[in-house]
């Protein structure tokens, strides 16, 4: 009998009970066999930890002395855990039982297969895509990602269109299988980022290492969303902006970056107005301290954790790269859906 390569599927908590006693239960019954079930405690404060003991003895519990963000908390947590697989899973996303095999069949097939995520639609509205995910993660010229099935706030309802599985840029932290080694050999997440964008990060990562990011399509999950920032929390909109420029300036060389990052200013500034005119003067402010907060780290050393090897000319995957600019054609062009865009322009 062949042995299935082990698989542990990690939830970070931080104040979550309500989503755990929710959604664990169709975790727990997940029909994979060689399976630990993880939840890493970012030190909660709302009985998470008590409620876990009493209602899941067979769940591995790790708890962390602090509220380290996702970054921090994911790093701690995982040096703790051993297997071959880990399967990174937002607390607030329903699974069904066979969710995780599909991942698991396609990611074996290839040595180079890195990460992999499933199709991630919404727990409110099941006939559509979720912000956070969809149908696997993209980004274009400029550093904006963008995902099959949702670009900027315009999500699709799910009609079969993206179901071949295939090669992406990026897959969504909220449900992000990953080798073990090639967790371990990245270093895990960038702890600068805190929380947001840091999985863009990790794949760019990986990517630059000649890895490949895949999209299953066979496995679906449910993504409430939202769960731990609302979408109109200025904060967000700070990691964002702060997070996007993070991005470019790590993963591009230096001659492309600066270039870039010097036209995102720009276009940051845009947004600026767009928030001051409708209203929204501490998303307004928290793009210009995210500027700022992103020229002092320019200025700064980075510590280890930060840094990462450029790549080798040749080695970069660069398939699911977007040649031209998302935002012209979004606003300008009117491409709203993934299928509108020319897939010629795509990297492969």
């Amino acid at each position: 009998m062949e042995i299935k390569p082990k698989v542990a599927v990690v939830i970070l908590n931080w104040n979550g009970l309500k989503y755990l006693s929710l959604f664990l239960p169709g975790v727990m019954q997940s029909t994979y066999t060689n399976l630990e079930i993880v939840v890493g405690d970012n030190a909660s404060s709302d009985g998470s930890v008590a409620f876990l003991k009493a209602q899941f003895p067979t769940v591995t519990i790790i708890e962390n002395d602090a509220n380290y963000g996702f970054t921090g908390g994911y790093n701690r947590v995982l040096q703790q855990v051993e297997a071959d697989y880990y399967i990174l899973l937002n607390s607030d996303i329903e699974v069904g039982p066979g969710w995780i095999e599909p991942v698991i069949e396609l990611m074996e097939t290839d040595e180079k297969i890195a990460a992999a995520a499933p199709k991630i639609k919404s727990y409110a509205e099941k006939t559509h895509f979720e912000h956070a995910g969809a149908a696997g993660g993209f980004i274009d010229h400029f550093g904006y990602p963008f995902c099959r099935g949702r670009i900027f706030y315009d999500v699709e309802e799910d009609k079969g269109q993206y179901n071949q599985s295939g090669e992406i840029f990026w897959a969504s932290g909220a449900a992000l299988f990953i080798r073990k080694k090639y967790w371990d050999m990245s270093g895990g997440f960038d702890e600068q980022f805190f929380a947001h964008m840091e999985e863009i990060d990790l794949c760019w990562r990986l990517k630059n290492m000649g890895y490949k990011v895949m999209y299953c399509a066979e496995s679906e999950v449910y993504h409430v969303g939202g769960g731990t920032l609302d979408k109109e929390n200025p904060f967000k909109t700070y990691l964002n902006f702060r997070n996007n420029l993070l991005l470019l300036k790590k993963n591009m060389p230096v001659y492309k970056s600066l270039p870039i990052i010097s036209i995102r200013f720009g276009m940051d500034l845009l947004a600026i107005f767009r928030f001051m005119n409708e209203g929204k003067r501490k998303d307004a402010w928290a793009i210009s301290r995210a500027h700022q907060n992103f020229v002092r780290k320019l200025f700064s050393p980075s510590d280890k954790r930060t840094k990462t090897k450029p790549a080798i000319k040749g080695q970069a995957n660069l398939t699911g790269m977007f040649k031209l600019s998302i935002v012209r054609e979004f606003f300008l062009n009117k491409k709203k859906h993934f299928t509108d865009l020319d897939p010629q322009q795509f990297y492969r």
